[in-house]
């Protein structure tokens, strides 16, 4: 009886190591976890939308599909990413509260590679000090001795959230005459 416990103990432990894309904005590495993950494009073609706010950089076509893209150094109440040769724009898939799917570009810096990370190598968020709010960060990632920030992407992403701040942008208020 216990080598089946053993045995059933490993198969957990394999299933809590997840595959990340991992990338950076500015000097700090980010991870996402690939599940989410449609495609990795170039950045190029963008369409600006007036009276957007200020992370959401434009829309692309995407074989057909309008795809917003939103600057994740601006959603991150950070200066805009600057467009180099190695930007791209990272396709995830998110929800909308009431279950529709709706694709989204994510500005970064550049890719980094996609990494197997052990639930044993990620720590809670921190509570404080993290230069993003912290319902954004759904652990810190051990990675060569250095930190990875591991995004909850549903919260960085939520479309309802976005939604509210379009409505409540100052690029949205008109002056009075």
């Amino acid at each position: 009886m216990g080598a089946i416990a053993t045995t059933r103990h490993a198969a957990i432990a394999v299933e809590e190591e997840a595959q990340y894309l991992t990338f950076m904005l500015g000097m700090e590495m980010f991870a996402i976890g690939i599940l989410c993950i449609k495609e990795i494009i170039e950045y190029g073609n963008l369409t600006v939308v007036p009276m957007m706010p200020t992370f959401v950089r434009g829309v692309i076509n995407l074989r057909g599909a309008v795809v917003p893209v939103v600057d994740l150094s601006a959603r991150f109440g950070r200066q805009n990413s600057a467009i180099t040769r190695r930007s791209c724009v990272v396709i995830i898939e998110a929800n909308t509260e009431d279950g529709h799917a709706q694709d989204i570009g994510l500005l970064v810096d550049t890719v980094s590679a996609v990494l197997e990370i052990p639930a044993s190598q990620i720590e809670p968020p921190p509570s404080f000090g993290a230069k993003i709010r912290a319902d954004f960060i759904s652990g810190m990632a051990k990675v060569d001795g250095k930190f990875v920030i591991v995004l909850e992407v549903g919260r960085v992403l939520s479309i309802d959230e976005m939604s509210q701040l379009a409505q409540t942008s100052p690029a949205l208020e008109v002056d009075a005459p």
